[in-house]
């Protein structure tokens, strides 16, 4: 199975004014295992990093889907949340999914978070939109393996993806038993994953090496 991967990076990088600065930056992947997902970096940055780089941390990221707009290279960070039943009983849990879309400004992520998730037959809230420090994204490209576009964003819920823009998801992660589980334990609580878009935010802008 297919999943989503932060991969931080360090190199040398030259700025815009002609200077050089020692940078990290992170990138998102889909990959089956770390060890694809080392491979997968060297791979893509081998031919756009100028000189070497290290790969300095990779880190499963829990991502459900991906709406990329072709005008936006700045990634955001959003949050939802919605409530299940259980299958025994009436009790309600409270289930979040992360998603990441491209936009220009936090107001405009919202809009097509909204806009991507609108045929959703489900009541939702987006709880939390932040900027996210992801420099580009690498879907899975196999040519073996189906597409990963178009498939389902929500639990027993289809949703067709607008033509507006493109949805990039791990291929068969939506079946990784290990994962549903550990979604479906979620209940009002904030990420500890010490690998979170958040504490991202902090560790991986660009930084001087010292």
């Amino acid at each position: 199975m297919n999943s989503w991967f932060t991969v931080k990076v360090k190199y040398t990088k030259q700025l815009e004014n002609g200077t050089f600065k020692r940078v990290s930056e992170p990138y998102l992947l889909a990959a089956m295992t770390f060890t694809d997902a080392e491979a997968r970096i060297y791979e893509e940055l081998g031919t756009t990093i100028r000189g070497e780089f290290l790969v300095t941390g990779i880190a499963r990221t829990d991502i459900h889907d991906i709406f990329q707009y072709d005008e936006s290279d700045t990634w955001f960070k959003a949050k939802i949340s919605y409530d299940k039943l259980e299958e025994e009983g009436d009790k309600k849990k409270t289930i979040s999914q992360n998603f990441l879309v491209s936009a220009e400004t936090v107001k405009e992520a919202y809009e097509r978070i909204e806009e991507s998730l609108s045929t959703l037959m489900i009541d939702y809230q987006i709880t939390q939109i932040i900027a996210s420090p992801i420099v580009d994204i690498f879907p899975y490209n196999d040519s073996e393996v189906e597409s990963p576009v178009a498939k389902r964003v929500m639990p027993e819920i289809e949703h067709e993806p607008k033509a507006a823009g493109k949805v990039f998801s791990a291929s068969g992660s939506d079946f990784d038993d290990e994962f549903e589980d550990e979604l479906a334990e979620i209940e009002n609580e904030d990420e500890t994953d010490e690998f979170e878009e958040s504490e991202i935010s902090d560790e991986y802008s660009n930084e001087d090496e010292n």
